[in-house]
This record gives C-alpha cells, sequence and structure tokens, in this order.
C-alpha cells in the first residue's frame, strides 16, 4: 500500500509533463573536490557514523542495527530469546541457524556498513584546512570508537573477518577476495584504537566548545573505556579489564538509575546510568521496537506482534521480589476478553476463557506508557553502568576466587531491582560465584545484546543453551566447536571465496 502510494503520483506526473520536458537544474554536486571542506562537513560524516546504528534495512521494515539484528543474533541464540512465529527468526530461536538467514546476512551488512563510512570519514577529514587540531582530534575519537564497536560485534559473531581501515579507501581495490583477518590481530588494532579515542575524548559534553550543546548520546572517554573493558574481559584479560573497569568509576560521571523500570521508559532519553546509547525520536528518527516487543492482544499496548520475547523458563528464574520480573506482560485480560497466562503444567488445552501466551512479551521496549503510533522513539542502551559493576565483580572473582568487592558490586545492581541479595564471600566458590553472576547477567541485561558474549566468554553457551533447548522439547543443538561463531553469510562466501564455512556447519 505504501508503494502505490508513491507510484501513482509519480504516474500522474509523467502524464501531465510528457509534452514538456525540463531539464534539471543542479544546485550543488558531490564530488571528491569539493567534498570535506568545513567543519559542517566533517560533523556530517561523523553524524553519519551514528546514524548506521539505528540505520534501515530498507526491506520494508524499520529492522536497525542496534534495533532489530543485533538482538536477534545475541540473545535469540540463546536459552533467553524466543520467538513463536515462523521463518528465520523461530530458526535463531532453535539454534538452527544457516549461512542464508536473513538476520544473519543483515547484522553482518549494517555492521561493515557502519565501518565504510567510518573509514571514508578517517580518510577525508584529516584533510580539513578549515577545522582546528582539537576538533580534528574529536572527531576522529568519535568514529575510531564506532569503528571499534562495530567490530566487536563482528569478532563476537563471527571471529576472523576482513579488517578494512580508512588505509583501503585511498586506492580501493572493488574486485579483491581478501583473507580474513585473525581476531588476535583485531582486538590489538581495537585495543589500540580504543585507548587512543579514551585519552582524547571529553569525559561529558556539558559546556565544550566543539559541539554547541550538551551532545548527550556521543561517545565519551568513559564509552571508550567501557568497550576496552569489555574487550579485555572476553580476552580473560582479568586485570586489566577489573583497572579499566574501575578508571570508569572514578570517572565518577555514572550511577545506578534508581528504578529499573523508570530506566527503560522511553521518555528516559539519558540518564546517570547511561554511557553509550543509540537513542531514537518517535518523530523524526524512530524504530519499529514496540512493534516487536509489544504484546499480543494487549489492551493497552494495542496491535503489536510479540515477534521478539522471552523464554517462559528465563521469565521464571525470576524471584517474586525483583522488579525486573514485572517487565514482561505475564498476566493479562486481553482486548479479545481472554485471559492471556502462562501455560499450566500437565493442561495442554487451555480452561474457558483462557489463552496460553507462547512466550513472554517485555515491556523493555514497549512502554505502555510510550508510543501508541507504528513508530517509536525507543532508545537501545549499548553500555551502561550496571555493566561496568558487573565486569569488575566478574574480572575480581576470576583473579581471586569469592572477595568482598565483588559482591558488593553484584548487591548494588540487585538492590536497585529489590532483588535478594547474595551471602557473604565465604559461602561461594569461584565457579559458584562465576554462576551467579552470569545470572544476574541475564536478569539484568536481556535484550541488550550479551547474552551470547556472556555464555561464550564464560565456557557455558553449549551447557546453557542445550539444556534450555532440551527442557522445551528442541534438539540441543550447539557444539562449541562449530557453533562458537556464525556461519559467515552465504551472499558474502560467493563474493569471497576466503571467507569459508566448512568448519562451522
Amino acid at each position: 500500500m505504501k508503494l502505490a502510494k508513491i507510484i501513482i503520483p509519480s504516474l500522474l506526473i509523467l502524464n501531465v509533463s510528457c509534452n514538456k520536458l525540463v531539464e534539471p537544474k543542479v544546485y550543488s554536486s558531490l564530488t571528491d573536490q569539493n567534498a570535506f571542506q568545513t567543519k559542517d562537513d566533517a560533523v556530517a560524516a561523523v553524524n553519519a557514523v551514528y546514524a548506521r546504528l539505528k540505520q534501515p534495512s530498507g526491506v520494508s521494515d524499520s529492522y536497525q542495527y542496534y534495533a532489530g539484528y543485533q538482538m536477534t543474533i545475541t540473545d535469540f541464540t540463546t536459552d533467553i530469546g524466543h520467538s513463536s512465529q515462523k521463518g528465520d527468526i523461530s530458526l535463531l530461536s532453535d539454534a538452527k541457524w544457516s549461512s542464508t538467514n536473513k538476520y544473519i546476512t543483515f547484522g553482518w551488512q549494517h555492521m561493515y556498513k557502519l565501518i565504510s563510512d567510518a573509514n571514508n570519514a578517517l580518510y577525508y577529514i584529516p584533510q580539513i584546512g578549515k577545522i582546528t587540531d582539537a576538533e580534528r582530534k574529536q572527531y576522529t575519537s568519535e568514529v575510531r570508537f564506532l569503528r571499534a564497536l562495530s567490530y566487536m560485534d563482528l569478532t563476537d559473531a563471527w571471529g576472523p573477518v576482513v579488517l578494512m581501515t580508512e588505509k583501503e579507501v585511498a586506492a580501493p581495490s572493488y574486485e579483491s577476495k581478501p583473507a580474513v583477518t585473525p581476531v588476535e590481530e583485531i582486538d590489538q588494532f581495537l585495543i589500540t584504537e580504543l585507548t587512543e579515542a579514551a585519552a582524547n575524548l571529553p569525559v561529558n559534553y556539558a559546556g565544550k566548545e566543539i559541539y554547541p550543546t550538551n551532545d548527550v548520546g556521543r561517545a565519551t572517554k568513559g564509552a571508550a573505556l567501557t568497550l576496552l573493558c569489555k574487550l579485555h574481559m572476553r580476552r580473560h584479560e582479568w586485570q586489566k579489564a577489573a583497572d579499566v573497569a574501575k578508571q570508569v568509576m572514578d570517572l565518577n560521571q555514572y550511577s545506578l538509575f534508581p528504578t529499573y523500570a523508570g530506566l527503560f521508559a522511553e521518555d528516559n532519553k539519558w540518564c546517570s546510568e547511561s554511557i553509550f546509547s543509540s537513542l531514537a525520536n518517535a518523530l523524526n528518527d524512530a524504530t519499529e521496537l514496540m512493534n516487536h516487543f509489544g504484546p499480543m492482544m494487549n489492551p493497552i499496548v494495542t496491535d503489536r506482534w510479540q515477534y521478539y520475547a522471552v523464554s517462559w523458563s528465563f521469565w521464571n528464574s525470576y524471584a517474586k521480589n525483583d522488579d525486573r520480573r514485572e517487565m514482561f506482560f505475564y498476566d493479562y485480560t486481553g482486548s479479545d476478553g481472554l485471559h492471556y497466562v502462562q501455560p499450566i503444567p500437565g493442561q495442554p488445552t487451555p480452561p474457558a476463557g483462557t489463552y496460553y501466551l507462547p512466550d513472554v512479551a517485555t515491556k523493555k521496549y514497549a512502554d505502555p506508557a510510550g508510543s501508541k503510533t507504528y513508530y517509536d522513539g525507543h532508545g537501545i542502551p549499548i553500555l551502561r553502568y550496571a555493566d561496568v559493576l558487573l565486569c569488575r565483580a566478574e574480572a575480581l572473582n576470576e583473579l581471586n576466587g569469592p572477595n568482598a568487592e565483588s559482591i558488593d558490586l553484584i548487591n548494588q545492581v540487585k538492590n536497585r531491582s529489590h532483588a535478594t541479595a547474595l551471602g557473604n564471600a565465604g559461602s561461594f566458590s569461584k565457579e559458584t560465584l562465576r554462576d551467579a553472576i552470569l545470572q544476574e547477567r541475564g536478569w539484568e541485561f536481556f535484550f541488550e545484546c550479551k547474552r551470547r558474549a556472556d555464555l561464550i566468554r564464560m565456557d557455558k553457551y553449549q551447557q546453557v543453551t542445550n539444556a534450555y533447548l532440551q527442557s522445551i522439547g528442541k534438539d540441543p543443538a550447539i557444539n562449541i566447536t562449530k557453533n562458537k561463531y556464525f556461519t559467515y553469510p552465504q551472499t558474502q562466501v560467493d563474493l569471497n571465496p576466503n571467507l569459508s564455512n566448512a568448519d562451522r556447519q
């Protein structure tokens, strides 16, 4: 229908204009010679890289990098995400993806689109003569952070990938078939990039001259350090991870937001817990998060799909006193008058007037007090302070075993949600505290694109995901020797045979 609305006026214009064709007047033409001349050009290039975090796929949906695809490949391929829909999303939910899965394909494309824009910016911005050294350093540091974020996501998902930098912009080779770069080499590149970005980015943008306003949402020193901490965590460099987490804490820029529900309210665009987010506004750069996360037949959040949901086993793992348990639509009277609830064990047929929910929709991105339109203004937290606290707690446990500081850091996160606090360190072993941290991270960060990486880092991916799949009558599909990384998208393998899926099937 949208297409028809566009095409019909075009045909009318063609019909009345065929007798007299008018040469269009060209007001501007962007070339290598006249682009990247001014400060405004530099800022536009930087902003374009940020925009890639929310760039629509162009396939009739507003599916986006950090408002769609990244969630499907990080949470749905674990014990948390579940979809009762058909097709590629359900295959991810059953851990039976392939190289032609559209979510895997679009995820790869979106990450490399960001990297491509970042490389162009990093090549051309240093050549602009009409900006100061301070401006040049600011802009390139923001872009280096964003590129590092995409390379972290790429290597989390696919391991060895092709490392492309601004050097390729000077002499591009469109027919080349480059070999993949080992993860270790990419990691060392990212450590250098993030260390340099952290050294040059401000702790915040209040009162800064380079940008005229306090531009929350831009990369900061805290964001670069937090991503660096996450990289050290992935590499099991526990002392470095603990030290960098402490650097973020010592910036004194962040604190836990008072309530978990308030943290994710659509109107809470930025708060004391925010380190880096992909922000959105319902009026001009909206997402379709509420459409996909919203509950079916709900009288308040109406006309939504329940396309993305969590498994009942995950929701049931919350204690009743945990506020995060209430971030779900788990029991309500539908707009059709039926009672929507969890299936009753041993009663496959619902009682009269009851509908069994196949999974549980979350309020995290379907705020009942938020947008009621087709598109909404939910932001996506990519890095937040609770993650820093739990990263340091985990790193200290890996270094020293159970300790008072780790327990205190975990309990800070628990206390915000009124969850039962952990006991003293003496009641844990390193292994049992590791398990407690993993469980806490699941409860805290569901649908924040962290679960798969957490499970792999703690060597629990196969065990936890297969146990979940078996519990719902599915095949235990994860084999960590083959499934630590996704298959490369078939469209990319066809273009570059150096991307081999021989050991990933």
